[in-house]
Order: C-alpha cells, then sequence, then structure tokens
C-alpha cells in the first residue's frame, strides 16, 4: 500500500473507504485478531516471568506485562474511535506460539539459562507477530484515513520494536553465553 504524495489523490482514495467495505472488514477482524492476542499475554507474560531464571528477562517480563495491558486499554479506545464494541477474535498464531512457549518450560530444566534462552525466543516470536500486525494495521489505519487510529496503533508498534530490541539484547548479552557453557546430560 504506497503511500501517495497527492494530497488531492490520496484524499479521494481514503473518501472510497467506507465503513462496510471489505478493507474496513478485514481492519476489524485484524483488530479483533490482535486485540484476542494481547490479552491472551496478560495472562501469559506472568508465566514467563516466573519460569525466566535471569532477574534481568523476569524485569522484562514484567515490564512489557505493564506495557501489554497498555495495548488491550489503547485496542478498546481504538474500537470505540471507530464506533465499534472492543470484541477479541481468537488468534490461532498467537495461540501456537503461546503453546509453544509452555512446551520450552516444559521441556527446560528449572533454573537453566537454556530456559531463558528458549522463552526469550517464544517472545520474540510473539513480538514479530505483533510487530507484523501493528505495522499493517497503522498502513490499513491511513489508507483509511483513520490517522487517530493510525498514531494509536504507531505507539504500540514502537512499544514492541522496543521489546523486542530488549530481549535480543538480553540474549546476547546474558541467556546465550550463559547457556553455551552448560552442560548437555542426555
Amino acid at each position: 500500500m504506497a503511500i501517495q504524495t497527492n494530497a488531492g489523490s490520496q484524499s479521494t482514495a481514503r473518501a472510497s473507504v467506507m465503513p462496510d467495505s471489505k478493507l474496513h472488514q478485514f481492519f476489524l477482524q485484524q483488530l479483533q485478531d490482535v486485540y484476542w492476542a494481547e490479552k491472551k499475554l496478560v495472562k501469559t507474560l506472568p508465566k514467563l516471568s516466573d519460569a525466566a531464571t535471569s532477574p534481568r528477562l523476569k524485569q522484562a517480563f514484567n515490564d512489557h506485562l505493564e506495557q501489554t495491558i497498555n495495548h488491550v486499554t489503547r485496542l478498546e479506545n481504538i474500537f470505540r474511535l471507530l464506533g465499534e464494541e472492543p470484541r477479541a477474535l481468537k488468534c490461532p498464531a498467537m495461540s501456537g506460539i503461546i503453546e509453544e512457549g509452555s512446551d520450552i518450560i516444559d521441556e527446560t530444566d528449572d533454573g537453566s539459562a537454556q530456559r531463558d534462552v528458549g522463552l526469550i525466543f517464544a517472545a520474540q516470536k510473539a513480538e514479530h507477530y505483533e510487530i507484523a500486525t501493528y505495522g499493517g494495521l497503522v498502513t490499513l489505519a491511513r489508507t483509511m484515513g483513520h490517522d487517530d487510529v493510525a498514531e494509536l496503533l504507531d505507539q504500540t508498534l514502537a512499544e514492541e520494536k522496543m521489546t523486542d530490541n530488549l530481549l535480543t539484547k538480553i540474549a546476547e548479552e546474558d541467556a546465550n553465553v550463559k547457556a553455551s557453557t552448560e552442560k548437555y546430560d542426555n
């Protein structure tokens, strides 16, 4: 979806996107999908924090929980701006990522850096899904002329990118190094 440089053309394109259009309906479905994902993460992040070994990783999960609670509230505000009731639609992608995170907890040793590496992997898969989703939603909101909504979605996108960068830093500076020295027991 290219952004047009001619302001007149852009407003014409925006005017043609109606609330009953297929694009608008797709946009709402994607909002419902990410709303479900964010609400599920509010329940999941405390489990990841409890399972983490590194105090730094525990803190990152706890901090992201607070952000995620704000993401849920922000999405609820977005629904209201669009004249819609907030409604969650199960997100199969996030459901699978969360299940994978549970498997990592079950299949790694408590207190191991290997578990932290696995938790970071699972968390970054969730972040990357959210980054892709929010990036697409920002573009669609702008296309439809919902600049206020695009601004709110862009705030969340920036926070998801910051969390992803923090997880990479924790992996590179701590978890990966420690896990590389743990002995594998058959």
